[in-house]
């Protein structure tokens, strides 16, 4: 068990390195030649130029005002300066809503640290009982936690009230906070510029039709059935192929232009292998190599998209399908379309830089498969990780290493050592087993075949919160080594933080040396925020937090620290750097909250547990109560603020709609939506005629069809004869 000193040493190195992070982050952002490299958001927007300096050359590239040195940290209040709804706008929603995660840390676990300084704290200090058991050994903190209060004694009757306090208390934050962001969400949507999604419904598992095309039958449908509000369509062609030409073509076209510009520079040839990522194969002049491997894969793609545009089975029953007004889109999204509920089935659309393009070739009922074969994978790998975690964690202690590797024990008996094997070494090991978890838990999700990125981020990020949940926390009780893994990520070394290391995710040599525009867009990319990740990490704070503040307060401090330092960072990432890749409206709140609800009954279970084995009478009954009033909670804000992330008023797309055509009564909305959901191999180009409104078809409720007029021909034709 770890003690103060250790932890004051792994805590005393990570606050000295993180401090030496910050400054040289803090030195660096101040360089003219960062300035791309480290404001990309503003650069992005046209809202900033490069620094212009004159004197000496040396000015173009360091700042020799030392002035600004002595203000080298005054990016923090910058940081927190700039106001909530001046950030929506900046930023977009999901961005805001994230960072308020952090900010719910602090207002969830720094008034549960108060009361358990105040209550908690003196009472097991005061317990006793460590100290009269002969021959135990145990650690300062000890004497701070539960475990200093002799068994049956009344004093646990105080953890059992603090336990129904802190549970109250988080219910009034939790639902403080979902009414906020809720209210944030429909105003966001209420006032939010005109997008083609606000119009649009994804139409999937369109049926078959013998007499009419995919696009023929979507029109003849939606004509029919919604023959006021149909406006256009959209279907969906399976381009998974063409558009991996495409991403080669453009990957060699990268290639070329640098040897080209080489070349021009220096008039010497370059050569390259025509083996794998140029290592093997024979040699041969670079550029030729390149300009005949574009010639080919240009004539490949010019093939591939003939090939899907003239080929029938190309088209997927899948399509993009456009309404008149939001209020007849959210009728369309919100309700079910044909007597059969398997078939005609509608969604809002994602926003177009949110589709998941490959995962709309999938036809709909593989999905059913394909999601069942994922949990069967799933289960599987979370146990399959719990063997070599199980075998890490118990290695994470003097003890375990002393078995293992008897010839290290005078070497590691060191107080200097053992302090730096206790606070680093199961960082580590852990990170070397989930260092590629989130990649293929996002792979995991896309073979799944959700049809969008804020989806896929979602669906990744519970698969990764369930498997830190399982095989790192609870397995790291079941082995009996949990005070250590909270060590590991209250302590872990700044580079191995998200929070900390996000400053060094974009090097400034990364833009210096590009040598082509497109290497050069690749070096300004800044990045965005990786949900699927970070949320789940942050969710492990949150348990910690809410399992110890009952049990050893004393580590809640570390907590505070980590959501206000991360809360700081991100707000300034997110000012500065990250631009993201879509915009949800904060649709992932409902996952967020749930999984805090999670949190919360496995530390009332565990507490409940604890006491158990206290001798303490009635006190199983006396916690009875929490976990059911949570499971209550939850349902209630389910039913109560659920539905604002999954719905769209239809008073709200009314008002929206009564305004637009009183602002702009000229509007050409299907000239504005016409190419709004085409594949992205296919933008650009004239390939598609999108289906034409007649003005008679309009006021008529039969609507002529290809059925209809092959039924007409075959009539005329028996009728002559």
């Amino acid at each position: 068990m770890a003690n103060l000193r250790d932890i004051s040493v792994s805590a005393a190195l990570n606050l000295l390195s993180a401090f030496a992070f910050l400054v040289a982050f803090a030195i660096l952002r101040l360089q003219p030649i960062n300035d791309r490299v480290y404001f990309p958001k503003w650069y992005r927007k046209g809202a900033r130029s490069s620094p212009s300096r004159s004197g000496p050359t040396v000015n173009q590239f360091v700042n020799l005002d030392w002035k600004t040195y002595i203000r080298f940290l005054n990016w923090m209040p910058a940081a927190l300066g700039m106001p909530e709804p001046e950030l929506i706008d900046h930023a977009g929603l999901d961005s805001v809503v994230y960072i308020r995660i952090y900010l719910l840390g602090l207002k969830i676990i720094v008034p549960l640290a108060v009361l358990a300084f105040l209550v908690l704290v003196p009472v097991n200090w005061t317990g006793e009982t460590l100290e009269s058991i002969k021959n135990l050994t145990f650690s300062d903190i000890d004497k701070l936690s539960i475990s200093n209060v002799p068994d049956g004694s009344k004093r646990f009757w105080a953890h059992i009230v603090m336990s129904y306090v802190f549970a109250l208390w988080t219910f009034y934050v939790l639902y403080v906070e979902y009414k906020i962001v809720a209210s944030m969400r429909l105003k966001y949507l209420a006032s939010e510029i005109r997008r083609p999604d606000q119009f649009t419904v994804l139409v999937r598992n369109i049926p078959p039709d013998p007499d009419e095309s995919v696009s023929e039958h979507v029109e003849h449908f939606f004509r029919v059935n919604h023959p006021d509000f149909y406006l256009t369509h959209q279907v969906v062609y399976n381009a998974n192929k063409l558009a991996e030409l495409v991403e080669k073509k453009k990957s060699l076209q990268n290639w070329y232009t640098y040897y080209l510009n080489k070349y021009e520079r220096t008039s010497k040839s370059s050569t390259t292998r025509t083996g794998f990522c140029g290592l093997f194969g024979d040699k041969v002049d670079a550029i030729d190599y390149y300009s005949s491997e574009i010639q080919k894969l240009s004539e490949a793609e010019a093939s591939e998209r003939e090939k899907v545009l003239s080929d029938p089975n190309a088209i997927v029953p899948a399509a993009f399908v456009s309404f008149k007004s939001r209020w007849s889109a959210a009728i369309c999204a919100q309700t079910q379309q044909s007597h059969d509920p398997t078939i005609w089935l509608t969604e809002w659309a994602p926003e177009p830089r949110d589709v998941y393009w490959s995962n709309l070739a999938i036809p709909y009922f593989d999905l059913t498969i394909r999601r069942l074969l994922m949990a069967v994978a799933l289960f599987f790998l979370i146990f399959f990780f719990m063997v070599p975690i199980a075998f890490v964690q118990s290695l994470a202690n003097i003890d375990g290493i002393e078995k293992v590797f008897p010839f290290l024990r005078r070497l590691i008996e060191k107080e200097s050592v053992k302090s730096f094997i206790q606070g680093f070494l199961p960082g580590i090991v852990l990170k070397i087993f989930l260092i590629l978890l989130p990649t293929i838990l996002m792979t995991m999700s896309k073979i799944e075949g959700f049809p969008s990125r804020s989806s896929l981020d979602r669906r990744s990020a519970g698969k990764y919160h369930l498997f830190l949940l399982v095989n790192v926390f609870l397995g790291s009780i079941i082995t009996g080594a949990a005070f250590e893994h909270l060590k590991i990520f209250l302590h872990q070394p700044p580079t191995e933080n998200p929070q900390i290391s996000t400053f060094n995710n974009f090097p400034p040599e990364k833009y210096v040396f590009s040598e082509t525009e497109q290497d050069r867009e690749e070096a300004m990319d800044p990045g965005c925020l990786n949900f699927a990740t970070y949320e789940p990490r942050i969710q492990l704070y949150f348990l910690l937090g809410l399992v110890y503040s009952a049990v050893t307060p004393v580590l809640l401090p570390f907590i505070i620290i980590f959501f206000a330092f991360a809360y700081v960072v991100f707000r300034h990432q997110v000012i500065n750097v990250y631009d993201q890749k879509y915009e949800s409206g904060g649709s992932f709140w409902p996952d967020v909250h749930r999984r805090l609800i999670i949190g919360l009954l496995i530390s009332q279970l565990l507490l409940m547990g604890l006491l158990s084995t206290k001798n303490i009478e009635k006190s199983t009954i006396a916690l009875i109560p929490l976990p059911i009033m949570t499971i209550w909670f939850h349902v209630y804000c389910k039913g109560r603020f659920e539905s604002a992330f999954v719905r769209f008023p239809l008073q709200d797309a009314m008002i929206k709609d009564t305004l637009e055509r009183a602002t702009e009564p000229t509007l050409n909305l299907k000239d504005y939506l016409k190419d709004a959901y085409i594949h992205p191999v296919f933008k650009g180009r004239d390939y598609f005629e999108s289906p034409q409104l007649v003005s008679d078809e309009e006021s008529n409720t039969l609507v002529m069809t290809t059925r209809m007029g092959k039924h007409y021909a075959e009539s005329i034709f028996t009728n002559s004869s």
